[in-house]
Protein backbone atom coordinates (compact mmCIF):
# COMPACT_ATOMS: atom_id res chain seq x y z
CA UNK A 1 0.00 0.00 0.00
CA UNK A 2 1.42 3.50 -1.01
CA UNK A 3 1.83 5.49 2.24
CA UNK A 4 -0.11 9.09 2.51
CA UNK A 5 2.45 11.45 1.35
CA UNK A 6 1.82 13.08 5.09
CA UNK A 7 3.37 10.17 6.49
CA UNK A 8 6.46 9.98 3.60
CA UNK A 9 9.40 11.25 5.26
CA UNK A 10 10.26 14.72 5.46
CA UNK A 11 7.22 16.00 4.22
CA UNK A 12 4.75 16.18 8.09
CA UNK A 13 6.40 19.79 8.34
CA UNK A 14 6.00 20.68 4.97
CA UNK A 15 2.22 20.03 5.26
CA UNK A 16 2.36 21.46 9.01
CA UNK A 17 3.56 24.89 6.96
CA UNK A 18 0.81 24.16 4.56
CA UNK A 19 -2.07 24.49 6.89
CA UNK A 20 -0.26 26.83 9.20
CA UNK A 21 -0.84 29.42 5.74
CA UNK A 22 -4.54 28.27 5.33
CA UNK A 23 -5.12 29.61 9.35
CA UNK A 24 -2.79 32.59 8.70
CA UNK A 25 -5.32 33.60 5.72
CA UNK A 26 -8.50 32.79 7.36
CA UNK A 27 -7.89 34.86 10.10
CA UNK A 28 -6.83 37.68 8.17
CA UNK A 29 -9.81 37.19 5.87
CA UNK A 30 -11.82 37.89 9.25
CA UNK A 31 -10.28 41.35 10.05
CA UNK A 32 -11.07 42.50 6.68
CA UNK A 33 -14.43 40.68 6.50
CA UNK A 34 -14.76 42.42 10.10
CA UNK A 35 -13.99 45.88 9.13
CA UNK A 36 -16.33 45.54 6.33
CA UNK A 37 -19.57 44.65 7.75
CA UNK A 38 -18.47 47.20 11.17
CA UNK A 39 -19.58 49.63 8.89
CA UNK A 40 -23.70 48.65 8.97
CA UNK A 41 -23.48 46.25 12.11
CA UNK A 42 -22.35 46.62 15.76
CA UNK A 43 -20.31 43.92 17.40
CA UNK A 44 -22.83 42.11 18.79
CA UNK A 45 -24.91 42.33 15.46
CA UNK A 46 -21.62 40.81 13.77
CA UNK A 47 -21.31 37.94 16.61
CA UNK A 48 -24.75 37.20 16.04
CA UNK A 49 -25.00 36.31 12.33
CA UNK A 50 -21.54 34.98 12.53
CA UNK A 51 -22.39 32.44 15.13
CA UNK A 52 -25.77 31.39 13.43
CA UNK A 53 -23.87 30.06 10.27
CA UNK A 54 -21.20 28.60 12.01
CA UNK A 55 -23.33 26.71 13.80
CA UNK A 56 -25.31 25.46 10.58
CA UNK A 57 -21.83 24.74 9.39
CA UNK A 58 -20.98 22.26 12.73
CA UNK A 59 -24.54 20.63 12.46
CA UNK A 60 -23.79 20.12 9.08
CA UNK A 61 -20.08 18.35 9.67
CA UNK A 62 -21.83 16.53 12.34
CA UNK A 63 -24.36 15.13 10.51
CA UNK A 64 -22.16 14.20 7.30
CA UNK A 65 -20.09 12.72 10.28
CA UNK A 66 -22.68 11.12 11.83
CA UNK A 67 -20.90 12.22 15.12
CA UNK A 68 -23.73 14.04 17.05
CA UNK A 69 -23.42 11.07 19.26
CA UNK A 70 -20.17 13.27 20.54
CA UNK A 71 -22.25 15.87 21.28
CA UNK A 72 -23.12 15.89 25.21
CA UNK A 73 -24.37 18.43 28.12
CA UNK A 74 -21.32 17.15 30.46
CA UNK A 75 -19.89 20.40 32.19
CA UNK A 76 -22.09 22.76 31.17
CA UNK A 77 -20.93 25.29 33.93
CA UNK A 78 -17.30 25.28 32.44
CA UNK A 79 -18.58 25.28 28.83
CA UNK A 80 -20.84 28.37 29.59
CA UNK A 81 -17.57 30.20 31.47
CA UNK A 82 -15.37 29.30 28.19
CA UNK A 83 -18.02 30.78 25.79
CA UNK A 84 -19.09 33.84 27.40
CA UNK A 85 -15.05 34.52 27.52
CA UNK A 86 -14.90 33.66 24.18
CA UNK A 87 -17.64 35.69 23.47
CA UNK A 88 -16.22 38.94 25.27
CA UNK A 89 -13.33 38.76 23.89
CA UNK A 90 -14.44 38.25 20.15
CA UNK A 91 -16.96 41.12 20.78
CA UNK A 92 -14.24 43.39 21.51
CA UNK A 93 -11.71 42.62 18.82
CA UNK A 94 -14.11 43.70 16.50
CA UNK A 95 -14.79 46.89 18.35
CA UNK A 96 -10.83 47.14 17.87
CA UNK A 97 -11.15 46.65 14.74
CA UNK A 98 -13.11 48.97 12.92
CA UNK A 99 -10.92 51.83 15.22
CA UNK A 100 -7.41 50.80 15.29
CA UNK A 101 -4.77 50.11 12.79
CA UNK A 102 -4.96 46.25 12.12
CA UNK A 103 -1.60 45.52 12.65
CA UNK A 104 -2.13 47.43 16.47
CA UNK A 105 -5.04 44.76 16.98
CA UNK A 106 -3.41 41.79 16.24
CA UNK A 107 0.03 43.11 18.38
CA UNK A 108 -2.45 43.16 21.01
CA UNK A 109 -4.06 39.87 20.25
CA UNK A 110 -0.89 38.23 20.58
CA UNK A 111 -0.51 39.13 24.38
CA UNK A 112 -3.05 36.64 24.93
CA UNK A 113 -0.94 33.68 25.40
CA UNK A 114 1.69 35.86 27.72
CA UNK A 115 -1.76 36.40 29.88
CA UNK A 116 -1.96 32.82 30.29
CA UNK A 117 1.10 32.56 31.56
CA UNK A 118 0.58 35.43 34.01
CA UNK A 119 -2.82 34.09 35.05
CA UNK A 120 -2.62 30.30 34.60
CA UNK A 121 -1.02 29.87 38.55
CA UNK A 122 -4.38 31.60 39.94
CA UNK A 123 -7.23 29.81 37.23
CA UNK A 124 -4.91 26.45 36.63
CA UNK A 125 -2.92 26.07 39.40
CA UNK A 126 0.15 25.87 37.23
CA UNK A 127 3.93 27.05 38.05
CA UNK A 128 5.27 30.62 37.00
CA UNK A 129 8.70 29.18 36.02
CA UNK A 130 11.52 31.56 34.95
CA UNK A 131 10.97 30.92 31.38
CA UNK A 132 7.41 31.69 31.41
CA UNK A 133 8.08 34.87 33.96
CA UNK A 134 11.03 36.07 31.53
CA UNK A 135 8.57 35.67 28.26
CA UNK A 136 6.10 37.95 30.15
CA UNK A 137 8.31 40.34 31.23
CA UNK A 138 9.03 40.69 27.22
CA UNK A 139 5.24 40.57 26.60
CA UNK A 140 4.55 43.41 28.75
CA UNK A 141 7.27 45.86 27.55
CA UNK A 142 6.19 45.16 24.27
CA UNK A 143 2.54 45.96 24.96
CA UNK A 144 3.57 49.38 26.21
CA UNK A 145 6.01 50.18 23.07
CA UNK A 146 2.64 48.61 20.97
CA UNK A 147 0.16 51.19 22.98
CA UNK A 148 2.66 54.11 23.80
CA UNK A 149 0.55 55.34 26.40
CA UNK A 150 0.59 59.44 26.61
CA UNK A 151 1.58 60.08 22.77
CA UNK A 152 -2.12 59.59 22.63
CA UNK A 153 -5.54 59.39 24.64
CA UNK A 154 -6.48 56.08 25.85
CA UNK A 155 -9.14 55.13 23.49
CA UNK A 156 -11.84 52.48 24.16
CA UNK A 157 -10.78 50.93 21.46
CA UNK A 158 -7.49 51.04 22.80
CA UNK A 159 -8.87 49.41 25.92
CA UNK A 160 -11.31 46.77 23.74
CA UNK A 161 -8.17 45.78 21.85
CA UNK A 162 -6.10 45.16 25.49
CA UNK A 163 -9.39 43.49 26.95
CA UNK A 164 -9.92 41.01 24.06
CA UNK A 165 -6.19 39.33 24.80
CA UNK A 166 -7.43 39.28 28.40
CA UNK A 167 -10.63 37.60 27.17
CA UNK A 168 -8.78 35.03 24.87
CA UNK A 169 -6.19 33.79 27.70
CA UNK A 170 -9.27 32.95 29.44
CA UNK A 171 -10.99 30.91 26.75
CA UNK A 172 -7.65 29.47 26.25
CA UNK A 173 -6.81 28.29 30.01
CA UNK A 174 -11.20 27.07 29.92
CA UNK A 175 -10.24 25.38 27.04
CA UNK A 176 -7.19 23.46 28.69
CA UNK A 177 -9.68 22.48 31.01
CA UNK A 178 -12.68 21.49 29.09
CA UNK A 179 -10.78 19.59 26.26
CA UNK A 180 -9.51 17.03 29.16
CA UNK A 181 -13.33 16.22 29.39
CA UNK A 182 -15.41 17.00 26.44
CA UNK A 183 -14.73 16.60 22.64
CA UNK A 184 -13.71 19.13 20.43
CA UNK A 185 -17.32 18.47 18.27
CA UNK A 186 -18.79 19.01 21.47
CA UNK A 187 -17.05 22.28 22.63
CA UNK A 188 -17.76 23.58 18.76
CA UNK A 189 -21.45 22.68 19.05
CA UNK A 190 -21.92 24.51 22.43
CA UNK A 191 -19.61 27.38 21.35
CA UNK A 192 -21.39 28.18 18.30
CA UNK A 193 -24.87 27.46 19.90
CA UNK A 194 -24.69 29.67 23.05
CA UNK A 195 -22.88 32.61 21.15
CA UNK A 196 -25.93 32.46 18.90
CA UNK A 197 -28.41 32.94 22.19
CA UNK A 198 -25.88 35.44 23.68
CA UNK A 199 -25.26 37.34 20.55
CA UNK A 200 -28.92 37.80 19.67
CA UNK A 201 -29.87 38.70 23.46
CA UNK A 202 -27.24 41.33 23.43
CA UNK A 203 -28.24 43.07 20.03
CA UNK A 204 -32.13 43.01 20.95
CA UNK A 205 -31.47 44.13 24.04
CA UNK A 206 -32.29 47.80 22.30
CA UNK A 207 -35.19 46.29 20.78
CA UNK A 208 -33.52 46.57 17.35
CA UNK A 209 -31.66 43.90 15.60
CA UNK A 210 -30.27 44.62 11.75
CA UNK A 211 -30.50 41.84 9.36
CA UNK A 212 -27.08 42.18 7.32
CA UNK A 213 -27.70 43.53 3.68
CA UNK A 214 -27.01 41.37 0.24
CA UNK A 215 -23.96 42.82 0.48
CA UNK A 216 -22.63 42.39 4.17
CA UNK A 217 -23.88 38.69 4.37
CA UNK A 218 -21.01 37.87 2.01
CA UNK A 219 -18.94 38.84 4.47
CA UNK A 220 -20.71 37.76 7.46
CA UNK A 221 -20.25 33.88 5.61
CA UNK A 222 -16.53 34.62 5.23
CA UNK A 223 -16.39 35.50 9.05
CA UNK A 224 -18.19 31.95 9.72
CA UNK A 225 -15.99 29.70 7.49
CA UNK A 226 -13.32 31.78 8.59
CA UNK A 227 -13.25 31.63 12.14
CA UNK A 228 -14.16 27.63 12.12
CA UNK A 229 -11.55 27.53 9.13
CA UNK A 230 -8.30 28.83 11.21
CA UNK A 231 -8.56 26.39 14.36
CA UNK A 232 -9.00 23.54 12.19
CA UNK A 233 -6.41 24.50 10.12
CA UNK A 234 -4.33 24.35 13.55
CA UNK A 235 -5.65 21.78 14.65
CA UNK A 236 -4.57 19.86 11.53
CA UNK A 237 -0.83 21.47 11.41
CA UNK A 238 -0.82 20.21 15.10
CA UNK A 239 -1.12 16.40 14.63
CA UNK A 240 1.43 16.71 11.79
CA UNK A 241 4.25 18.37 13.19
CA UNK A 242 5.25 19.81 17.72
CA UNK A 243 3.97 22.77 18.37
CA UNK A 244 7.71 24.56 18.49
CA UNK A 245 7.57 24.10 14.65
CA UNK A 246 4.09 24.94 14.22
CA UNK A 247 3.22 28.08 16.68
CA UNK A 248 5.68 30.13 14.77
CA UNK A 249 3.90 30.23 11.60
CA UNK A 250 1.15 31.87 13.18
CA UNK A 251 3.53 34.75 13.87
CA UNK A 252 3.17 35.30 10.17
CA UNK A 253 -0.30 37.24 11.12
CA UNK A 254 1.32 40.48 12.19
CA UNK A 255 3.42 40.59 9.10
CA UNK A 256 1.06 40.16 6.64
CA UNK A 257 -2.18 41.83 8.16
CA UNK A 258 0.41 44.96 8.39
CA UNK A 259 1.02 44.50 4.93
CA UNK A 260 -2.84 44.33 4.39
CA UNK A 261 -3.10 46.79 6.28
CA UNK A 262 -0.97 49.10 4.42
CA UNK A 263 -2.23 47.85 1.04
CA UNK A 264 -6.10 48.12 1.76
CA UNK A 265 -6.40 51.19 4.36
CA UNK A 266 -2.99 52.87 3.90
CA UNK A 267 -2.21 52.20 7.63
CA UNK A 268 1.31 52.87 8.41
CA UNK A 269 3.44 51.03 10.81
CA UNK A 270 5.59 52.65 12.79
CA UNK A 271 9.24 51.64 14.18
CA UNK A 272 7.58 51.53 17.92
CA UNK A 273 5.14 49.16 16.41
CA UNK A 274 7.49 47.12 14.99
CA UNK A 275 10.18 46.91 17.88
CA UNK A 276 7.14 46.37 20.84
CA UNK A 277 5.41 43.58 18.14
CA UNK A 278 9.19 41.65 18.14
CA UNK A 279 9.01 41.84 21.63
CA UNK A 280 5.44 40.61 22.21
CA UNK A 281 6.32 37.94 19.92
CA UNK A 282 10.16 36.85 21.05
CA UNK A 283 8.58 36.09 24.49
CA UNK A 284 5.95 33.67 22.94
CA UNK A 285 8.97 32.11 21.40
CA UNK A 286 10.69 31.91 23.86
CA UNK A 287 7.74 30.41 26.40
CA UNK A 288 7.19 27.39 23.13
CA UNK A 289 10.77 26.71 23.33
CA UNK A 290 11.08 26.37 27.24
CA UNK A 291 7.62 23.92 27.18
CA UNK A 292 9.11 21.78 24.55
CA UNK A 293 12.27 21.52 26.76
CA UNK A 294 10.44 20.43 29.17
CA UNK A 295 8.51 18.15 27.62
CA UNK A 296 11.75 16.40 26.57
CA UNK A 297 12.96 16.07 29.88
CA UNK A 298 10.20 14.36 30.95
Amino acid sequence: MTPSIARLPGTAPLYAALWMMGAVTAFTSMAVAGRAVSIELDTFEIMSWRSLIGMAIVALVLSLGRRWHEVTPRRPGLHLARNIAHFSAQNLWFYALAALPLAQVFAFEFTAPLWVLVLSPLILGERLTRPRAIAAILGFIGIVMVARPGAAPLSPALLAAAGCAVGFAFTYMLTRRLTAEAPVASILWWMTASQTVLGFACAGFDGDIAAPSQAALPWIGVIAAAGLGAHFCIANALRLAPATLVMPFDFLRLPVIAVVGLVLYGEPVGPLMLIGATLILSGNYLNIRAEARQLEAA
